[in-house]
């Protein structure tokens, strides 16, 4: 038995990191548990960070490509070697820059497996810690599909970030953020897509226009689709894979040099011993919270994609992290409002949304207007060459705006604007009267509003 701690953090991802280094702020002894080699977690390691340099790249090699737009002579090719470089630097950079920060701030680093004790207390490498709070900040993994097993071909988005070839083609299993990135980035690179999606449309999540539009961005772009589809079967031969699927009432197949399964992620709480140790699981096997992030296990919280929280998005686990962390501090933290939490899908076109869908808020019972703004109405989308809309969903007779939802270039940027509307239930009039800055793509969202407040200017 060591000494203890006041906290004890299983996870060293978005979640876990963030919770630590803000209990620590406040004064408390703060051990991390990690077993990987590297701190970081999924986030750094094996998503958000290495998918967005892969994207950065294919970007580069998006712009290359329609140089002569711009009038500019220029062709190139992907370098592998050189992309996959790339985004090594950049992880390493991140992780490095972590590793340091934890350091600096005084947090033990307890590398290995942990298994939660009643006490609480944790379990590593033999010894047991006991602590005064526990945070459970395990994350989450890629699923797969019954019957499914990981192979040369057949592949998670964890395999795909260090692939070690560009695919000549690929047929995606999901449509969601993580299908529909890598979808656009092979394309990007060349290969033949297919995305294959059992839900009704692509980006389901979204309001419907946005989906609507960025099945006809991916078409354009020379992506197939095939919404409200079932896989039946997933089958490799010598130099290729088999999907085999059913959609509108017939049987079809696609073969592709590999085949990406993106359906979604489940919790990883195997080892953890946590049933016995009082931590109640959902159904699905994620961690039970209420809602402040306490488990059913006196001072024991849980933060991130392990708990049963809306939303498995690193920007939830820094939130939920450094929520428990003050909490545990005596500090008074509101529940977080997860409908306000900005959804980001950085494909191309790029997708960002907050708030409400225009169907979520007629279910609720809202009187709404709503106002679709064309970004070809805006100069500098003209300029940078890429087309999309702002859509915004406010109440009638001047009520407040519910949701903006955006496909578009550079919208996972501009969304942040909308956050800020939709949480302090702004109006749109109020909205117009803010100056957006010309030429700029936030004046879509500006050029929204003053349609909306019966004043449009590059608008009809």
């Amino acid at each position: 038995m060591s000494d203890g701690y006041d906290v004890v953090v299983i996870g060293a991802g978005t979640g876990g990191y963030s919770a630590a280094l803000r209990a620590t702020q406040l004064g408390k002894r703060v051990a991390l548990v990690e077993r990987d080699d590297r701190l970081g977690g999924t986030c750094l390691l094996r998503g958000c960070i290495p998918a967005k340099a892969l994207l950065q790249s294919a970007s580069v090699m998006d712009t290359v490509n329609r140089s002569d737009e711009w009038g500019i002579k220029a062709s190139g090719e992907p370098d592998w070697s050189g992309v996959k470089a790339f985004e090594q630097k950049i992880v390493d950079k991140l992780v490095g820059g972590l590793t340091d920060l934890v350091s600096h701030r005084g947090i033990d680093v307890l590398a290995g497996v942990a298994r939660l004790r009643p006490g609480p207390a944790v379990e590593v490498a033999g010894v047991t810690h006991a602590a005064v709070d526990v945070v459970i900040a395990t994350g989450s993994r890629p699923r797969l599909l019954p019957g499914a097993e990981i192979t040369d071909r057949v592949i998670t988005s964890d395999q795909a970030l260090w692939f070690d070839r560009i695919p000549s083609s690929a047929v995606i299993i999901g449509a969601g953020a993580v299908g529909l990135e890598f979808a656009s980035l092979y394309r990007s690179f060349g290969a033949e897509v297919t995305v294959v999606e059992a839900l009704p449309r692509l980006a389901p999540l979204e309001d419907e226009e946005v989906s609507k539009e960025i099945a006809k961005a991916f078409r354009k772009r020379g992506i197939a689709s095939a919404a409200g589809a079932s896989v039946k079967s997933i089958k490799e031969t010598a130099d290729a894979v088999e999907v085999i699927y059913e959609s509108g009432g017939a049987e079809k197949a696609v073969t592709a040099d590999i085949c990406l399964v993106a359906i979604g992620r489940g919790p990883v709480t195997e080892g953890l011993d946590l049933e016995a140790a009082g931590v109640s699981l959902h159904e699905r096997g994620f961690v039970n919270v209420d809602d402040q992030l306490r488990t059913t296990a006196p001072h024991v919280w849980a933060v991130g994609d392990v708990a049963a929280t809306p939303l498995q998005l690193a920007h939830v686990a820094f939130t939920e992290g450094m929520a428990v962390a003050e909490r545990i501090c005596g500090i008074n933290v509101p529940s977080i409002d997860y409908a306000n939490i900005p959804k980001v899908t950085y494909c191309t076109p790029e997708m960002a949304s907050v708030g409400l869908t225009q169907a979520q808020a007629l279910e609720r019972g809202h009187e709404i207007v709503t106002e679709k703004l064309d970004f070809r109405s805006i100069g500098k989308a003209n300029i940078v060459g890429e087309t999309g809309f702002v859509k915004v969903v406010a109440g009638k007779d001047g009520g407040p705006v519910l949701g903006v939802h955006m496909i578009g270039p550079h919208v996972t940027d501009l969304i942040a604007e909308g956050m800020l509307i939709t949480s302090w239930e702004a109006s749109p009039a109020e909205v117009a009267a803010m100056i957006h800055p010309h030429p700029s793509l936030s004046e879509g969202l500006g050029e929204a509003m003053l349609a909306l407040a019966g004043k449009p200017l590059h608008s009809a």
